[in-house]
Parts: structure tokens; sequence; C-alpha cells
């Protein structure tokens, strides 16, 4: 009744003496074996147990056979023992592969990352391995005497050594323990090696840069996630840097983004973040609708339409031994009881976000450094937002949904705790209180980082000025005139303020 032809003419006897037999086809192996169940093997070797002693099946597992075999049945019993032999070593192998983490950057954003994906992954050891390797560019440190590390020398120590013996980047996120699974590597392509994912915590004028390093050195099936804030401009158009990412190394990247003060996550205080991942179909068992405007596709590495030219990454699918990239467990590898995360697809959207909220945010500096009080700033962070929005809808079409500038963390909350107390902020109000350019305020006051804000200031005006369009956003054109000298920040309400159309009679 049901494929006898496995067990030769004597197991068909016996079933017809026990009835109707039942097999147990996995699913899971099509083109390896049909394995019988206990019930049937029970059946065939208790129609004669005294003729054909063959053994038991328990739990899909072959036990040894009672002693003399009769010669007519020993063929069948090796197929039982093979079939349950590689059932298991296939199963086995589906289970063993777990998800290596890299994260590529180590300054404090970098370096918060790292300590709470180290957390993340000790608590699930069945998705992730449990070493998180953080890739650093390598320097001569001293350890500040304030440091509990401090030894009542100045002589510098390479920030590597500092991180794996003392478990702290004592330069740009002091006093702040690291899970001792974090490991300091800095060779790049060496700290890239065999994994699987790959969260990029980098400025993003070194994005470009670190990619073509890592050319042809990672895994083809790896995904990514960005957590650097800035887009990409050249002569081809505008990307954001996940698109960047995703188009030179060919992968999926992702992007993480939202009111997230590194230092304050750092020291666990409650925040919460929006992580744009859409699992490509090969990767995912229930794929976005094809329908969909944020369909999972492989355009979706280069969505932008300021990119023209046809899309050239071409994915490699994750291998099936791995656990899947789904949004479940994604969101599993970021979130913590103070780091909440929500997850959707739309990485355009959670990407400009995360960029474009820089340059309102030194508006709101210059507008505070000023003395203006909380009406101005308001005021500029309204304008920001309606242009933000403009913005993704003009050069990112359907992949840019105006819900996530307005509902998530990555849009409206992030301006606003960007726009209280952020680096950009911050630097832009030191600049106008102290009457020095917001360059020397970047150089005394951030300790060899960089702020993210002026460079997009630049790169999204360079690209405006291409479009023809930089009437069309005012309060991006007043801050790029402001950094070159071109108006001053008490310029700011006039150049914001909408241009009045003349009736012509």
């Amino acid at each position: 009744t049901c494929q006898l032809k496995l067990f030769g003419v004597a197991a068909s006897q016996a079933a017809e003496a026990r009835g109707p037999a039942v097999y147990r086809q996995y699913s899971r192996f099509p083109k390896v074996y049909k394995l019988a169940s206990t019930s049937l093997l029970r059946s065939l070797f208790a129609a004669k147990p005294t003729t054909h002693p063959a053994g038991y099946v328990r739990a899909h597992r072959c036990y040894p056979p009672r002693p003399r075999i009769p010669p007519t049945f020993l063929p069948y019993t090796n197929f039982f023992r093979t079939a349950n032999t590689t059932y298991r070593t296939m199963a086995s192998l589906s289970a063993q592969r777990k998800h290596k983490v890299t994260v590529v950057g180590s300054g404090n954003w970098g370096t918060t990352m790292a300590k709470l994906v180290a957390e993340t992954v000790k608590e699930n050891p069945s998705l992730f391995d449990e070493t998180i390797r953080m890739w650093v560019y390598e320097e001569e440190v001293a350890i500040p005497k304030d440091s509990r590390h401090y030894k009542g020398t100045d002589k510098p120590e390479k920030l590597s050594e500092i991180i794996n013996t003392k478990h702290e980047n004592v330069k740009y996120l002091p006093n702040i323990t690291l899970p001792s699974n974090v490991v300091a590597v800095t060779d790049l392509p060496e700290s890239c090696k065999d994994s699987t994912f790959l969260i990029f915590v980098l400025p993003h004028q070194f994005i470009a840069r670190t990619c073509k390093q890592l050319e042809g050195k990672i895994l083809p099936y790896a995904r990514a996630i960005c957590c650097t804030k800035g887009v990409d401009v050249s002569e081809k158009g505008i990307r954001l840097m996940s698109e960047t990412i995703g188009m030179t190394l060919n992968i999926y990247c992702g992007a993480l983004s939202g009111a997230n003060i590194a230092s304050e996550i750092a020291q666990e205080k409650y925040s919460e973040t929006t992580v744009a991942y859409d699992p490509p179909p090969m990767d995912s068992r229930n794929p976005t609708p094809s329908g969909s405007p944020n369909a999972s596709q492989v355009d979706l590495i280069n969505p932008s339409k300021a990119v023209p030219g046809p899309r050239s990454a071409h994915l490699t699918p994750l291998p099936v031994e791995y656990p899947p990239l789904s949004h479940e467990n994604v969101r599993t590898l970021f979130h913590r009881p103070y780091f909440h995360v929500r997850i959707v697809n739309d990485v355009a959207g959670v990407s400009l976000g995360g960029a474009l909220k820089n340059i309102i945010a030194l508006a709101a500096g210059f507008v505070d450094g000023l003395g203006w009080g909380d009406n101005a700033k308001a005021a500029v962070m309204r304008v920001g937002i309606l242009e933000m929005v403009k913005f993704g809808k003009a050069f990112f079409g359907e992949s840019s949904r105006t819900s996530t500038f307005t509902e998530e963390s990555c849009g409206v909350a992030d301006v606003i705790t960007s726009c209280s107390g952020g680096r950009n902020f911050r630097c832009a109000k030191m600049a106008i209180e102290r009457g020095k350019t917001i360059y020397e305020i970047e150089q005394s006051e951030l300790n060899g980082q960089k702020l993210q804000g002026t460079s997009t200031a630049y790169e999204v005006n360079e690209f405006l000025k291409s479009e023809g369009v930089e009437e069309e956003y005012p309060l991006f054109t007043a801050v790029y005139n402001i950094l070159e000298g071109n108006n001053k920040p008490e310029d700011i309400p006039r150049l914001i303020e909408p241009k009045v159309v003349k009736p012509k009679f």
C-alpha cells in the first residue's frame, strides 16, 4: 500500500499480515529518503519475531540488531542503518551553522553597538556565534589619568590591545565595560572573514573606501546593517549608505537609525530605534508580496531614482544551514531590555531620516546659540522635517514612506533628540557662542571624531545644485551657505521664509 518495494517481498508478506503500512516522509529532505515509521517497522518485525529478529526503531534512530540475522533480511537492515545515519548527519548540519557577527567601526557608536550585540548573542547561542569581532582602526592611545586603568604612566598603548585586555574603549567610550566576547581586530578583511552578518558603524565619508577593501573578501551570502548616517553623492547621483555597501559588496544591506545618543545607550538608559530590513525573497520564508511598494527584490539594494542605469548587484542566497535572517531574528540581534527595536521594510526612509536630521540639528544649534529660544528651534525643526519628507519622495519615490518619518524613531523622534543634545547641535551652538568656526569646535571637542552634519550638508547641496532644485529646500541650502560663510546664522528666518509668488496682470 505504501511503496513496499523498499522492503522486498518478505517485508510485503509480513506487512500484509499486519495490515496497511504507513510511511513518514521527511519533506525537509525531499530528495534523500522516505523513512519507515516506528509503527511500520514494529509491524513488520512483530509478525514473525523469531524468524526476523532484525531489531527495532525508536525515535527515528536505528539500534543494533539482535544476533544471527537471517541472510534474507540483512540488506534491509543495512538500508535502515544507512538511511538513519544520513538523516542524522543532515539534521545536525542544519542545526550547527550559526551566524558570525562583525562590527565594522570602533568609535563611540560602533563600540556601543558591539557591546549591545555581544550581550544578545550570549543569550541566543542557537542563532549566533558567541564572539563579536570589532574592526578597530589601530592607533596609539595614552590611558587618561582619570581612567580606572591609569597606572601612572603616559606611555601610549595600542587601542586594540587596550580593548582586548582592559575590555574598555578608553578613547571613544570611556568608563563603559565591554563584554569579554568583544574582540578587537585591526585587520579589516580578517575581522569580516566568515561573518554572515556585518554591522557598519563608520563615518559616512569612509564607507566607500572601506567597502572597496572588502571586495571579494567576505562571504558572498553575507548580509549587513548600516548604522552610518549620511548619503553618498557622486557624478552618478545620490545614494544611501546602505546602497553603497550593497552595490559594492553585492550583498543585501538594511539600515538602523533612531533617536539614539550612543553614550546613553552604553549606560543602558532606555531608548528605541528603527531597523529597516526587508529580507530578500531567497532568504525569507514569507517574503514581502511582490505587489507591495516595499517588496523584496534585488533592486532594493539600490532603490533610488537618483542613480540612473541598471541594477548591478546579484544576491547569493543565504544557505539553508543557517537560521533565517527574518524580521524576528534580526530584531533579536539588536533588542535589549534598554534598547527597543521596531522593524520596518523602508530602508530608504530610515536611511534618509538618519542622514538629513543632522542638517536640521546644525540649524537648530545655530539659532539656539543665538539665544533665540525654543520657539525658533521648533520653527527650524518643522521646516526641516518637511524638507526631509519632500526629499525622500522626490528622489526615492515609493521606496520612501511618509509614515516612516512621522511614526518611527528614525524620523521626528530622532530630529527632536538631535536638536536637543546631539553632537551636531552641540557643536553648532558652541561655534556661535564662542565665535569660532564649526570646524574648530569639531577639532577641540570631538576627540578625533567627525561631525556627520557638515559633510552631509555639503553633499546634499551638491546634489540639489545638480538637479537645479536648491530653492525648493531653503533650510538645507541655508545651512550650506552658513557653513560656507555666504550667510550668517541671523539670516535663517529670512532664508527659510516661503517665497511669495506675485500674480501677473
